[in-house]
């Protein structure tokens, strides 16, 4: 199969590595020349994948027009906030295209496969979600993830291009909530960090994980999305190892704000992408939309769009009134 990745990032990188491994014909496309030339010289991904040794036989490409011309299938691992001007190159695409990207558009409140119906609309569109750190992916750990279109046909041919023995694929018919669980994990992932860098224990983060697969279902099913894949890997699958990890950046960016670092160069100092950032935003708004409760991933707005205190915003968080648990 020829195949062209889109991201030259830790997760793009991570599956044009098991693409290729499986024997396809694999292209990466970067938007930043001069490291993209670093990668094709030396043959690893150091920026991002360090000490992961690449195959052989990955082809770059530095111009989107070369990279797409000829793939059977795409696969568009770009960060959420270039995703439609990245995905606008797809309008004549008629192949599989797969979003691996976990984020919601903030105008349109699309997710990434909204996003790639609207711009390349005789494609074919699966999502590729679930608790797949990108170094953990690259190095060969065991890992599952779930392939998710409402084309029967489209979530089986992603589940089989992806499929490893240590890669395994589940499949499902609900992409939109596969993603909407894959985007909102990360707002919560930053809440977690930041009790970790405010000395909370695991019985704060077991709790707050709770309950952020009620928030999160909540949203989901207002939006159309299944109750029951917010049980699933995209959804507490995700939201465990997001929140728990050492090697998450959206945990570790939430830490460093709880330990009293300064937003703006936290963001900028950081060589990854925190997509929670841009997702508390995007979250926050589709929840007023459909006048849904949601207090982790307002407390998160708050504390990153409004400036409010990380300790102000835990203290509103806890001493809400008491409920059933639902």
């Amino acid at each position: 199969m020829n195949i062209t990745v889109l991201g030259a990032g830790a997760w793009g990188t991570a599956l044009a590595k098991l693409l290729r491994e499986s024997g396809n014909e694999v292209t990466v496309w970067g938007h930043d020349p001069a490291h993209l030339a670093d990668v094709r010289a030396s043959g690893r991904n150091e920026r991002y994948l360090p000490g992961v040794k690449l195959p052989d036989g990955l082809r770059y490409a530095d111009e989107l027009a070369d990279a797409v011309q000829g793939a059977g299938v795409i696969v568009v691992a770009v960060p959420s906030r270039a995703f439609r001007q990245t995905v606008t190159a797809l309008a004549d695409f008629r192949g599989l295209a797969v979003s691996v990207t976990k984020g919601i558009e903030h105008d349109s409140g699309l997710s990434m496969c909204g996003v790639l119906r609207a711009c390349a609309p005789r494609a074919k569109v699966a999502a590729l979600s679930g608790p797949t750190l990108a170094l953990e992916v690259a190095r060969g750990i065991p890992t599952a993830s779930v392939a998710a279109s409402s084309d029967t046909g489209a979530a089986h041919l992603t589940q089989t291009l992806f499929h490893r023995p240590a890669f395994r694929v589940y499949s499902s018919a609900d992409p939109l909530g596969v993603e909407l669980g894959g985007a909102l994990k990360n707002v919560v992932a930053i809440a977690a960090g930041v009790g970790d860098g405010l000395g909370f224990g695991d019985n704060a983060k077991a709790a707050l994980v709770t309950r952020a697969v009620a928030e999160m279902r909540r949203l989901g099913v207002a939006c159309g999305a299944q109750a029951e894949t917010f049980a699933g890997l995209s959804g507490l699958g995700d939201l465990t190892v997001t929140c728990f990890s050492k090697l998450s950046r959206n945990r570790g960016f939430g830490e460093q704000l709880g330990r009293g670092g300064a937003l703006l160069e936290l963001l900028s100092a950081s060589r990854h992408v925190v997509e929670g950032h841009p997702t508390a935003r995007s979250a926050w708004q589709l929840a007023r939309k459909h006048d849904v409760s949601t207090p982790i991933i307002e407390q998160v707005h708050a504390m990153l769009y409004e400036g409010k205190d990380v300790k102000a915003a835990v203290r509103d968080l806890t001493s809400r009134d008491s409920k059933a648990e639902d």
